[in-house]
């Protein structure tokens, strides 16, 4: 692992996803969280691991195991008890067209993140310098 980032390495030596992907938005038990966030915090956590991961050697690239328990994890965290996967790949959807995220096609429940377009979406001021997904300020 390198300094400035957080999760595992790619093939390549880059790194799965850095550290301003954590930027706390919200407080735990806040319902203003967005789904991209909330999803990172998933993946960040060890006790997850078994219903959605980072997908080996492809940066930003991720698989929903549990779809069923991914969909009851978020509506807890949102208070709302009738969420199914159905509602929440919905959700995902909305993140197509502003191009933070996008499914990988021929991969069942596997999403990938566009890391540069969450910057530029969510942290103007931010801008990535170099390959290595490193953040400086402007």
């Amino acid at each position: 692992k390198r300094e400035g980032a957080r999760g595992l390495e790619d093939g390549n030596g880059g790194l799965a996803f850095p550290d301003w992907a954590y930027k706390a938005e919200s407080s735990p038990g806040s319902r203003q969280i967005q789904l991209w966030h909330f999803i990172l915090e998933l993946l960040q956590k060890e006790e997850f691991r078994h219903v959605i991961a980072w997908q080996q050697g492809e940066y930003g690239e991720f698989v929903i195991k549990d779809p069923d328990e991914v969909a009851r994890l978020w509506g807890r965290r949102k208070c709302k008890p009738q969420m199914n996967y159905d509602k929440l790949s919905r959700a995902l959807r909305y993140y197509y067209n502003k191009r933070i995220l996008h499914k990988t096609k021929g991969k069942r429940f596997t999403y990938k993140f566009n890391f540069s377009k969450l910057i530029v979406v969510n942290y103007p001021l931010w801008e990535v310098r170099g390959s290595q997904g490193r953040i400086q300020g402007i």
